[in-house]
């Protein structure tokens, strides 16, 4: 069987950036008050909260479309590393009740995101061109 890595990189890039864009939506919805308090909770300034809808709805739609794919890429994992300092810090060695990782659903948008920063779009994009695509 051929191997087709431009449809592979074509379906993590949508779905990585569509879960994602999805928790981004419900951010518009709620607010960002909550993130805000457990921003200043952290020591981190509370506008960093806003980040939020760069990391979880602008970064999301640019990978979906395949435009600079590996700075948005790098934007989601970013905002990865943020989630689990500031909602989830106790949760990193932790197990769920299922034996899974408790920051598992973390863990696979931040490491998807990486693995299409060092991978680019691939031919099935916007834009193929550029060495951030």
């Amino acid at each position: 069987m051929k191997k087709n890595f431009d449809v592979g990189l074509l379906l993590l890039r949508v779905t990585v950036a569509l879960l994602m864009l999805l928790h981004g939506i419900s951010k518009i919805k709620g607010g960002v008050g909550g993130i805000e308090t457990a921003m200043v909770k952290n020591g981190l300034p509370a506008f960093v909260a806003y980040g939020v809808y760069i990391g979880e709805i602008i970064a999301p739609i640019l990978m979906i479309i395949g435009w600079r794919t590996r700075i948005a890429s790098l934007l989601v994992f970013f905002t990865m590393i943020v989630a689990v300092y500031v909602a989830h810090p106790t949760d990193v060695l932790k197990l769920n009740d299922h034996g899974a990782s408790a920051i598992e659903l973390q863990l696979l948008f931040g490491i998807g995101a990486l693995a299409l920063f060092f991978m680019g779009a691939g031919k099935y994009a916007l834009s193929s061109k550029n060495k951030w695509d």
